[in-house]
């Protein structure tokens, strides 16, 4: 590789990659080797160690303290543990993905070149952190071995001064942070995010010590007002990965750092320059309008909401009024006019933000939400969820876990199937056969995949999937809130270092009872925060059988504060009614048609469920809820309650086949079928591709 010059703070430094030596000349400033941060390190183990963090009203509990033990999120993290992370190594550290022959190859253990994208690393990163939190869960060793063989190779991997990215280390045409679109920044993030969550469960160093080298790299390269530099940062996930960094070690330079990310968006022309040519510029990667100023979520849906839970991390430890402010009306702004019903966001793949910058993977205008062609990639559901679960820390009102829920009941957990080994990159409310060239798309697929080579969302989801326990409770000031209801055991200590264990009894989503039992407390008075999901009108709390006599209202914490003793039992009752929901007004798409719901749960109807020869553009549902007839089967997909009702069928024959045709009264055809959760969707079609549809005409 040849030598490139690169102006920093009037500082010339001469990086070669080929021969992994840094030269310098004036007055160059030293990379910091940060020696001394072991002696600060926190042991803090939440999935956000905001434990010490000073502008939050809920703090993570510890990783582990919280265990499913029946029922939906158990069963979710068996397969997980059993089947969605072995067949992930399969392909991760084979020659599918390819993506630790990347780290042998920079480390000299084996011969071949970079395969795979730009954001690989990246992406093992996540699947090294999945496999973290399974390990918080069972204790296995020989998972601890695996990461550590793991950590060996990537530490080899890794140049003398910190640098770390295999996609510019073994290509000879590529230089360091010669241009945005190679995700050095996006790799960088989830490398310290990964090492921060690694040794606050195994308390180990090694990976710690290669994301603290590697931080120290970028801190003497990025902490600058050079423009070279400071539209670097445009996927942010670097943002969170450094607030991580600093609560672990509690090195300020990596907060610092991460405030200057923020700060250098919408600070710099938007013009083209070598660095960013060959990706989108302006509104895409949220560089036209400073975060502070903002109110409307614009670009790359993923890029977007990684930038917004970062820059919530940053609040959350400076509280600076702006930020926040902003950040509240990005997250208004999403969940009210651009997302889903299901909590998928990013309405398409290529359109135009309000600007009319050109963008993908996205979010385009308000209420513009297109069923067929919406694209709501599995990370951007993801991210949505991470981003409400910041907030929901920041600010302690329950509206934030409902987006956390509806996603993860809805719009995540759709982006793989029942068996954890096939993928969907792209989450569209309506599929109709023969509606889309799919040889003309790269990441929207017939069928689900075994292997996507944007392989972003799969370890993406998985990780989710591994750590959602850890989001199941929160610490308030004195006591805790429940934001997740499933079978499980918590047993942590309040914040004032007191004891408590909890066993949650339950079989939601698909029943409304909750059961909490104590098993022990403290003898003081403490808060139970008891989250009443916004759809649950009529929820009722009792406390040993006696009414609890507390607000219960839907959309708000139910906050019951009692000396409690062991053997007290908390019942929440939700009505799980079926429902229909209509969008708003402005939703063209979606006029004088409703989705079904019940509890958290959207549902669909698939091809599989009606007569072969009838599209899904036939069925119109019937107006009445109550008549929808709710079972659940133990043996259909995984375990699910489905719903089945009639629904009327239009003729074939009413319809022709031009832009435009006269219509008469349709014949109807009553037929009686079946509606699965939208999660479940394409998981019967045995690799043939199958139509589905979310929302339906009604007929009252």
């Amino acid at each position: 590789m040849g030598k490139l010059t690169i102006v920093f703070c009037s500082i010339l430094m001469i990086f070669s990659c080929k021969d992994k030596a840094v030269d310098a000349a004036g007055a160059q400033q030293e990379i910091i080797n940060n020696k001394d941060y072991a002696a600060n390190l926190d042991k803090g183990q939440g999935i956000l160690n905001n434990t010490h963090s000073p502008h939050v009203k809920l703090r993570s509990i510890n990783m582990g303290d919280c265990k499913w033990t029946e029922g939906f999120w158990a069963d979710k993290f068996k397969i997980t543990e059993e089947k969605m992370i072995p067949y992930m190594r399969s392909l991760l550290t084979g020659e599918i993905g390819h993506a630790l022959n990347n780290f042998k190859i920079a480390a000299g253990l084996k011969e071949g070149e970079h395969k795979g994208m730009h954001w690989h690393d990246g992406d093992f990163y996540k699947f090294m952190e999945s496999a973290m939190y399974v390990y918080a869960q069972n204790g296995d060793e020989k998972l601890l071995k695996e990461l550590d063989e793991y950590i060996d190779i990537i530490g080899k991997a890794q140049e003398e001064d910190g640098y770390l990215q295999t996609q510019i280390q073994l290509r000879d045409n590529l230089s360091r942070y010669e241009n945005r679109k190679y995700h050095e920044m996006y790799n960088s993030g989830h490398l310290m995010t990964s090492a921060c969550i690694h040794y606050r469960i195994t308390g180990q160093t090694n990976f710690l010590d290669i994301a603290v080298k590697h931080a120290d790299l970028l801190y003497s390269l990025f902490m600058t007002d050079d423009e070279r530099y400071g539209r670097f940062g445009f996927n942010q996930t670097q943002i969170m990965g450094l607030v991580e960094m600093y609560r672990t070690t509690k090195d300020k330079r990596y907060l610092e750092l991460a405030e200057q990310f923020i700060n250098n968006r919408g600070k710099y022309p938007v013009t083209e320059t070598p660095e960013t040519k060959g990706y989108p510029i302006g509104d895409m990667v949220q560089e036209r309008t400073p975060l502070r100023e903002s109110d409307e979520a614009v670009g790359h849906a993923v890029l977007a909401l990684y930038y917004y839970a970062g820059a919530a991390d940053v609040y959350a430890e400076t509280g600076e009024q702006a930020l926040i402010d902003a950040l509240d009306k990005l997250w208004m702004n999403v969940t009210l006019k651009k997302m889903y019903v299901t909590g998928a966001v990013g309405q398409t793949h290529y359109g135009a933000s309000t600007n009319r910058d050109k963008i993908e993977e996205g979010f385009i205008d308000e209420y513009m939400m297109p069923n067929m062609t919406a694209y709501n990639e599995t990370c951007a559901n993801i991210t949505n969820s991470m981003f409400s679960y910041r907030l929901l820390g920041v600010h302690g009102e329950s509206k934030y876990a409902d987006i956390m829920e509806k996603v993860l009941y809805n719009s995540a957990l759709s982006g793989i199937n029942i068996e954890g080994d096939r993928y969907y990159y792209a989450n569209p409310l309506r599929v109709i056969h023969g509606s889309r060239d799919y040889e003309k798309m790269n990441t929207e697929f017939p069928t689900r995949q075994a292997y996507l080579d944007c392989f972003c969302c799969p370890p993406n989801l998985v990780r989710t999937i591994a750590q959602a326990s850890g989001w199941a409770y929160s610490l308030a000031d004195n006591g805790v809130a429940v934001n997740l209801y499933g079978g499980n055991v918590l047993d942590t200590e309040l914040l004032d270092g007191s004891k408590i264990k909890l066993t949650q009894e339950t079989q939601y989503p698909w029943e409304g009872a909750v059961k909490i039992t104590i098993e022990e407390s403290k003898e003081s008075p403490f808060n139970m925060l008891m989250r009443i999901p916004d759809w649950a009108e009529g929820a009722s709390l009792t406390i040993n059988g006696t009414d609890a006599d507390v607000s219960v209202v839907p959309g708000e914490f139910a906050t019951i504060n009692r000396a409690w003793k062991k053997g007290d039992v908390i019942q929440l009752n939700m009505p799980m009614d079926v429902n229909f929901v209509e969008g708003n007004d402005r939703i063209e798409e979606v006029r004088n048609q409703v989705a079904i719901q019940r509890g958290p749960v959207v549902y669909c109807v698939e091809s599989a469920d009606l007569p072969k020869e009838a599209s899904i553009l036939d069925v119109y549902i019937k107006g009445d809820p109550s008549k929808l007839k709710a079972e659940y089967q133990p043996d259909f997909l995984g375990g699910v309650t489905s719903l089945t009702g009639e629904v009327l069928l239009r003729k074939e024959e009413d319809k022709k086949g031009g832009m435009y045709n006269k219509v008469k009264k349709p014949e109807w055809k009553s037929y009686s079928t079946t509606f699965v959760p939208y999660f479940a969707w394409s998981n019967r079609n045995g690799g043939e591709e199958g139509e589905m549809t979310v929302f339906l005409p009604v007929v009252w």
